[in-house]
């Protein structure tokens, strides 16, 4: 699928920088626009299936921490109350508008097996039939090194080729792909459209993103690659506009746009 616009099955990965103020707690506001926004989105018959960062950021600013833990077991203790009250606030916030949810947690290793392959399948199959909006994360809690996917842009592509999805869109800080930095460079122009992603695309796509999350540009553009490499479309757009993702469905020139490869 080339045109975005076209898909009916969309896997929209929310990065922490989208969810959350710089103090870790929820940017309430953006939040219930952004699940507004979702919410038309599916009552114009399309399924969504949401990849959330936040678990991490939302359980430091719960627990009143000011940094990350750097050992495993505080990593996974804060993952653990910050997922928690994450899938809380989805919950309400979707109910509101009479759209049910349903949390996938997953790790690498849940994709790599065949078996528990197909029961993940099965599972996303069964939720969409029952028009529930699955909410997905990585399961930071019991996650450790050797099983993590190392970030959400990756796990989002992984899910949308496990679903079968027709597009990808991963909200991010920045508007999307530009040909420099535009943090260092005033006159950086974004580029709305890459039809392949080669060498050059990938040397423009260096440094890290928010301190709240963990993937940058590159992250992305991998993910993209994932995605491509099964002909799903990918977007990156700018999270603090929700309302973005009706320019980009509706065919409206929005962030950047990742051809697929010919299946």
């Amino acid at each position: 699928m080339k045109n975005i616009s076209d898909a009916r099955r969309i896997v929209i990965k929310i990065g922490s920088s989208t969810l959350t103020h710089e103090t870790g707690r929820i940017n309430i506001r953006r939040f219930e626009l952004l699940c507004k926004v979702l919410s038309d989105i599916k009552n114009s018959g399309r399924e969504i299936i949401v990849v959330s960062s936040g678990a991490v950021a939302v359980g430091l600013g719960k627990l009143g921490l000011h940094e990350r833990p750097t050992d495993t077991p505080g990593k996974q203790a804060v993952a653990a109350v910050g997922q928690c009250e994450l899938m809380y606030l989805y919950d309400q916030a979707f109910m509101e508008r009479n759209h049910k949810v349903g949390q996938i947690l997953l790790t690498r290793d849940c994709i790599e097996d065949p078996h528990r392959l197909q029961n993940i399948k099965n599972t996303f199959s069964t939720l969409l039939k029952l028009d529930a909006i699955p909410v997905v994360n990585e399961n930071d809690s019991v996650s450790v090194e050797e099983l993590e996917f190392g970030d959400n842009d990756t796990l989002s592509a992984q899910v949308a080729v496990v679903t079968e999805a027709d597009a990808l869109i991963m909200l991010s800080d920045i508007e999307g792909l530009y040909n420099c930095d535009p943090n260092k460079n005033p006159d950086a122009k974004l580029i709305p459209v890459v039809e392949r992603i080669d060498e050059s695309i990938e040397k423009i796509a260096g440094g890290a993103g928010s301190n709240r999350g963990t993937g940058g540009m590159q992250t992305k553009i991998s993910a993209a690659r994932i995605a491509g490499k099964h002909g799903i479309c990918t977007a990156i757009i700018n999270g603090t506009r929700p309302e973005l993702l009706y320019d980009l469905l509706d065919g409206r020139e929005a962030g950047t746009v990742f051809i697929p490869e010919e299946k």
